[in-house]
């Protein structure tokens, strides 16, 4: 068991869950525009200051959230919009990623993902120039 992070493109929110829930889910049209599939951009296996991060994004964008009584940040679709993915290559590149610690996690990974987590930006960005989605989610 442990922290398990991923992120995808795809052309709506809920798509990963409708593609892993329905057998005959397909992608109807050639169209990258309307991919309906989701493609994975991005994993991580145990990067807990990346998690740290995107639970903070998302309690931004999702005001009333009450952490520890309610509502774990665990299988939770977040979008990440091109403003964020600035936000996050600023904070990966000056090593802000808030230190995350969960039973789970692992320990700090940031030097050993960094590279990745530029890749991956880069990746985001150019989708989401295209007109897709770009979602951030994980298991733990």
């Amino acid at each position: 068991m442990g922290l398990d992070q991923y992120a995808y493109v795809a052309a709506k929110a809920g798509a990963y869950d409708e593609y892993w829930g329905d057998e005959n889910y397909e992608k109807k049209d050639d169209d990258p525009t309307k991919l309906r599939k989701p493609t994975e951009l991005a994993y991580w296996r145990k990067h807990p200051n990346l998690q740290g991060w995107m639970e903070r994004l998302w309690v931004e964008k999702n005001p009333g959230y009450e952490e520890e009584v309610k509502y774990p940040f665990n299988n939770v679709e977040l979008e990440l919009t091109w403003e964020d993915l600035d936000r996050l290559e600023a904070d990966v590149k000056a090593g802000n990623l808030p230190k995350t610690r969960g039973f789970f996690f692992g320990d700090d990974s940031d030097d050993h993902y960094k590279q990745d987590d530029l890749n991956f930006i880069k990746a985001a960005k150019a989708e989401v120039f295209l007109g897709l989605k770009v979602f951030y989610n994980s298991s733990w």
